[in-house]
């Protein structure tokens, strides 16, 4: 994790960035977990560290990072609630303990998750999406609630006058990464000892169903970005 260069039968990795797979994991699995599940596990324990009766909006639901956290927010006793494109995401983001989920294609997130919460808000909006959810995030949000900004699919999100957070109800935006969450070796150690350990107890369900080989990494980026693949893509060299 967190090394440049992974479209490549092979990686130079320092020694301090390498963490043990349990023996009950294979290596696909160990791949599957490790950056998603740890974006998941920073997400959920430290940038709005979630506890029960907290509710939560995860957009891309069905997504590698969204069926993880949707996992990890319920384990914590939260509410969920997802956002995915069609009816089988919906049903995959169930499974994975989503409370409640928005078809985003054919309704209006926002109106859905005022009513879902009795017009209260989200306690926090985990955000992969970026540009075209971003605005709507914000107005999910209870006051002092917290938007965690961790991708851009969509494209990145515009400038906006910071005295929106004041009118909006004193909000809060981070906008953190992976690399900062491990930046130390017991940290390393810890999300990654946590992840591991829940996927290889089958506590934590992993999705590796959609494998191409190391020669069609293009092919899988274009389904990638054109949605048509859940859980975690995995490259075979």
């Amino acid at each position: 994790m967190a090394v440049l260069g992974s479209y490549a039968e092979y990686a130079l990795v320092p020694a301090a960035g390498l963490v043990k797979v349990p023996q009950e994991l294979t290596p696909e699995q160990a791949a599957a977990a490790m950056l998603q599940g740890m974006t998941a596990h920073y997400l959920s324990h430290s940038t709005y560290p979630l506890k029960a009766g907290d509710t939560a909006l995860v957009h891309a639901g069905a997504g590698g990072v969204g069926l993880l956290l949707t996992q990890m927010a319920a384990r914590l006793g939260a509410r969920v609630i997802t956002t995915v494109s069609t009816a089988e995401k919906a049903e995959l983001s169930r499974e994975a303990g989503a409370s409640d989920v928005i078809l985003y294609t054919k309704q209006d997130f926002v109106a859905e998750v005022k009513r879902l919460t009795s017009g209260k808000g989200v306690d926090v909006v985990y955000d992969s999406v970026g540009k075209t959810t971003f605005e709507g995030s914000l107005n999910s949000l209870r006051p002092r609630g917290l938007v965690a900004l961790f991708g851009a699919s969509s494209g990145p999100v515009p400038p906006f006058d910071l005295i929106q957070l004041s009118t909006k109800g004193s909000l809060f935006i981070t906008r953190p990464t992976l690399w900062h969450y491990v930046a130390t070796r017991a940290e390393l150690e810890w999300r990654a000892g946590d992840v591991l350990h829940w996927a290889a107890k089958g506590e934590l369900k992993l999705r590796t169903e959609f494998v191409y080989p190391l020669t069609e990494a293009a092919q899988a980026q274009m389904d990638l970005e054109a949605r048509k693949t859940t859980g975690k893509i995995l490259l075979e060299p």
